[in-house]
This record gives structure tokens, sequence and C-alpha cells, in this order.
């Protein structure tokens, strides 16, 4: 056989090899499971420390849902990092659309080694319907709609780890009508049983009351579900100074039975740009609560890592 022939056999049996081989995709991060108070992974305990994205919408239209986005995120120490979908930005978008943005989330995320929070980032009462500006609104039905299609979409997926049903019931004070604990308990126990119907095993993350602080009900009516976690948002200003002894009586207590996770905490000066009640303190919010976590073994992500961040609404 002469030279050339031979060298062109060779190559076109390694471009058919090339062909044959599996596209190369994100690595498997392990599962996350609850068992007591802890989340697992892997077979060890995990406490995760990580960043809220802004919606990856407006990131997207800012320039900077990128790959180089997310090695900042790494490279700032994070192990998760938590996706806020606002209802108005889902539907404007469309469902196709948005879910591409998420695909490519969840696997730049998992090139990093960083876990997922899908989140449902909308403010107000989903039992009236009635919401803090009109940015948030959704519907029930959207509202199960959107875990249902969450659910389908990234079964099997081990990055996106956690689904955040709701980000921030409140009443705000009556005007949005009002709605109990039990209310609260019943619809989250419906959104809970349509994620595992469809088969995702990403554990589903419960809000307290008061934009998410107070999970006081949980003593003694918990969620009717297995392998779930509770959320508390305690920004500064939600209690006054010293703030340990009221953070164990409002949410603390719960990481006693159940793995509990600050979806937000954060703080910025009363000069900042975005500052606003309840938000505004300074370091000693910082010292005061990652040490509380570290001694309660809760987890959190950091609001809010943005370029240009306005207000929680982004």
């Amino acid at each position: 056989m002469k030279q050339s022939n031979f060298l062109s056999l060779i190559f076109l049996l390694l471009f058919i090899f090339v062909l044959s081989c599996p596209a190369k995709t994100s690595a498997q991060l392990p599962q996350v499971t609850v068992s007591g108070n802890k989340f697992m992974a892997g077979g060890k305990a995990v406490v995760f420390r990580g960043l809220n994205a802004s919606d990856p919408d407006k990131l997207q239209r800012d320039g900077h849902w990128n790959t180089a986005y997310f090695d900042s995120v790494k490279n700032w120490g994070a192990t998760i990092i938590r996706l806020p979908v606002h209802p108005s930005t889902w539907r404007k978008r469309g469902t196709e659309a948005y879910l591409q943005l998420l695909d490519s989330g969840a696997k730049w995320a998992a090139d990093r080694g960083l876990y997922v929070i899908i989140d449902w980032h909308s403010i107000g009462n989903l039992r009236t319907e009635m919401y803090q500006n009109d940015y948030y609104e959704t519907t029930r039905r959207e509202t199960y709609a959107f875990w249902r299609t969450m659910a389908q979409h990234f079964k099997g997926n081990t990055t996106v780890a956690f689904f955040e049903l709701f980000n921030e019931p409140t009443l705000m004070n009556g005007q949005l009508g009002t709605c109990s604990w039990q209310d609260w308990k019943a619809m989250n126990e419906e959104m809970i049983g349509i994620i595992r119907a469809n088969g995702a095993k990403a554990i589903p993350l419960v809000a307290g009351f008061d934009w998410a602080y107070d999970l006081s009900p949980v003593a003694k009516e918990p969620i009717n579900a297995d392998g779930i976690a509770y959320v508390s948002h305690p920004y500064p200003m939600k209690r006054f100074k010293p703030w340990e002894a009221k953070w164990t009586a409002d949410w603390g207590f719960v990481a006693q039975n159940y793995p509990v996770f600050l979806t937000e905490i954060g703080f910025c000066g009363a000069d900042d740009k975005g500052a606003h009640v309840p938000v505004i303190s300074d370091e000693s919010y910082g010292d005061a609560i990652t040490a509380y976590c570290a001694e309660k073994g809760i987890s959190y992500t950091v609001w809010v890592f943005d370029p240009q961040p306005t207000s929680p609404a982004v």
C-alpha cells in the first residue's frame, strides 16, 4: 500500500472513531438528598455557601449570562448558585427560550462543580393572587404548571438540586388579603406532589411567612412531606440587635430537625445604591449571620451577584 493511501485510511478511521464517540457532557454531580436535618451528597454531609444570580433573563439582556459569569461565581468560593425566575420574565421570554437559559446555566454550573437552585421569584399572596407589584404577578395555575415543567425538564439532572417553590410569601399587613399557615401548607404540599409525580428528585424548599422570614408555625404544623428543607430570608432589619436569640426563636430552631437554607442574606449601607428596608446595616450583621450559620450548620446564598444591582426585583 502506498504511504499516501495508508495515511488516508488512518485519517478516515480516526474520523469514524470521533463520530462514534458520545459527545462530552457536563460532569454529573452527586445527587443531593436529605437525611434528618442535613443535606447529603456523595455520602457526606454538605453545608452550602453560595450566591444569588439576578434573573437569567436580565443577565442575558445585560450581556453577562455566560461562562465568565459562572467562573466569577466559582472564584468567589461558591458551591451553589440560586437562579431567580420572575413570573413576568418567564411569560415574556416564553417556555422554550427560558428553558434554554436555564439549560445553559445548569451546564455551566455543573462544569464548575456548582449546584443550582431554581427559584420561582414572586412576592405576595399566592392564595389571593395579589402581589407586591406587577413584576411578581402569577396565578396558582401558572405556579403549579411551572413546577410541572421544571420537574419534567430537569428530572435526572443532579446539578439542579433544589426547587424553591415560592420566593417570599407576604400579606403586606393585610393589603394582599389573608392566608393562613394551613393554606400555605396545603399549597406547598400540592407543589411538592406535582414535582414528585413528574419524576424530579430536586429538594423542595419551603419559605416562611413575612417575606420568607418567619418559620415559627413549623414547630406545630410542619409540611407533610419527607425530604424537604425550609427557607428563611433574615435580612438585618427584620429584627433589632442582638439578633441571635430572635433568629433562633423565629427560624433557627427548625434546624434542629430539618435542613434550613437561608436563600437570601445580605446588607448594604444606607447611602448605597438600592438601599431599602429591610437590608440596611453594616459589617456587624455579616459577621453575626455567617457565624450563626457556621455554628448551626445552616446553608446560605448571598443576595445578589450582579455588576449592576438595583433592588430585590432583579
